[in-house]
């Protein structure tokens, strides 16, 4: 199978150019890969005014966060099956148009009921745009150039997802033009404007030549197998677990298992299924998909818990519980630009080095927490917060750098599908799990309490991430 990409009339008789993604092609796609990941979080600080002005209750606010989250898993990698069928470039501009769409129904909602649908159907659009992103850097790009536009991907998206806390608390305080909380959905609108008109000048068009149908069974049982587990985990709390709940987490294993064995049998007879099975045997991506599982857990668990305790329990404001974070974000980016430098003089070992850091800041506002509370904001919380975006920004980049580096071009859209799939299943499987723990010990134990124990529970997750970093391949490509 080879690659198909189309950038440029090419004359006859003359060679074709070379698969290639300007700087202004990368920018759009790292423009689009932000917007996904910052609208996950920027509405957790948000929440509060939302559910006071639409009088939602505790569990329809869940699902304003779930019901994107979920959505979005769900079709993730549909969607880079798609890109590979139809084109990559033409999915990205149609997902892209839709995000703005959805985003404007997010922002105008009349109730809450109506700003899940809205969430939900954002989350389903961003499922298409996001895997072509990766997908068209894969085509596009190898050697040192795919190297550094991989790190300024990762580096997009770990900054994307404290950078939308910190901005949703920044406009739901400025209030612009009366509009609240739903300016942090109606910001996207003139982005995405900008985002289709430089796409339609700088991102090429790529495709399979050989783009195989799509696989409807291992749709239906992906599907299944994620909501099974991530709905009742994210709604269970606050519906009282009724019996639903666990017949859903029951039924979870059964749809996990038929999925395989589905797509097992499809890539034995020749077919490519949804995900292939023998995707698998690539060790790098194997490896990798293991560490975004509790990285990923452990950070959208943390950047919710956080956003809850410095407003309810803390007291700040939405710009104040915001900002708390800006030195995570500010050093995530400048240790990310060092990354790669980083990687071709130490190779993966920066990952462990990364997880030793974030656990010691982690650690830090740990500690900061359960001597200072309540007393705690941005002058608090900078020291541990600081060393742990530095060692965030030594693991994130570099394991996507590892899960795709020894994908084939042809199976771009399949690999990218399948990482984003984890990270974003983890990041709400982290909702779901350090969040439920968190408001459901505050009754008892109180939130510093609450706070301390969901926090050495993360720290959990971090080592668990740097004892399987020293598992990767000690060099990437």
């Amino acid at each position: 199978m080879t690659e198909t990409i189309t950038s440029r009339p090419v004359r006859p008789g003359t060679p074709k150019a070379p698969p290639a993604l300007g700087g202004l092609g990368l920018f759009t796609v790292l423009l689009a890969a932000a917007l996904p990941l910052v609208d996950f979080f920027i509405v957790n600080v948000a929440l509060p005014t939302i559910g006071a002005d639409l009088s939602a209750s505790e569990a329809v606010l869940e699902l304003v966060v779930a019901g994107y989250g979920v959505a979005y898993a769900v079709l993730l990698v549909l969607g880079g099956r798609l890109g590979d069928l139809f084109g990559r470039r033409r999915l990205f501009l149609g997902g892209m148009a839709a995000f703005g769409l959805t985003s404007l129904a997010c922002g105008l909602a009349p109730d809450a009921w109506s700003l899940v649908a809205a969430r939900v159907a954002q989350g389903a659009s961003a499922a298409a745009m996001l895997p072509q992103v990766l997908a068209t850097i894969q085509a596009t790009t190898s050697g040192p150039r795919r190297a550094k536009a991989m790190g300024l991907y990762g580096a997009t998206a770990g900054l994307s997802m404290v950078a939308g806390q910190i901005l949703g608390g920044v406009l739901v305080a400025a209030d612009i033009a009366g509009t609240g909380w739903r300016s942090v959905f109606l910001v996207n609108v003139p982005v995405v404007l900008v985002g289709l008109f430089l796409a339609a000048r700088a991102v090429p068009e790529t495709r399979s030549a050989r783009p195989e149908p799509v696989d409807v069974p291992g749709t239906f049982l992906l599907a299944a197998s994620i909501l099974t587990l991530l709905v009742p985990l994210t709604e269970g709390r606050a519906a009282g677990w009724p019996l639903w709940t666990w017949l859903s987490l029951a039924a979870f294993p059964c749809a996990a298992a038929a999925f395989y064995a589905v797509e097992r049998r499809a890539d034995r007879a020749g077919r490519t299924p949804l995900v292939p099975p023998s995707l698998f045997a690539i060790v790098s991506l194997r490896r990798g998909l293991l560490l975004i599982v509790p990285f990923s857990i452990g950070f959208s668990g943390f950047m919710f818990v956080i956003a809850v305790a410095l407003q309810q329990g803390a007291g700040l404001g939405p710009v104040a519980a915001g900002l708390a974070l800006a030195p995570l974000a500010v050093v995530f980016f400048l240790f990310s630009l060092a990354g790669p430098r980083l990687v071709a003089r130490y190779g993966t070992r920066v990952v462990p080095t990364g997880a030793a850091l974030q656990g010691v800041g982690l650690a830090l506002m740990t500690l900061t927490a359960w001597r200072s509370w309540p007393d705690l904001g941005l002058v608090e919380l900078l020291p541990g917060a600081a060393v742990a975006g530095a060692g965030q920004a030594l693991q994130l980049p570099v394991i996507f750098r590892v899960v795709l580096s020894e994908v084939p071009a042809v199976r771009a859209g399949v690999g990218s599908g399948v990482m984003i799939t984890t990270q974003q299943s983890s990041l709400a499987l982290g909702v779901a799990t350090l969040g439920t723990l968190f408001l459901s010990l505050t009754p008892g134990m109180g939130m510093r309490d609450a706070l301390v124990t969901t926090l050495l529970v993360q720290l959990a997750a971090v080592a668990l991430t740097g004892l399987l970093a020293l598992r990767l391949p000690r060099t990437i490509d």
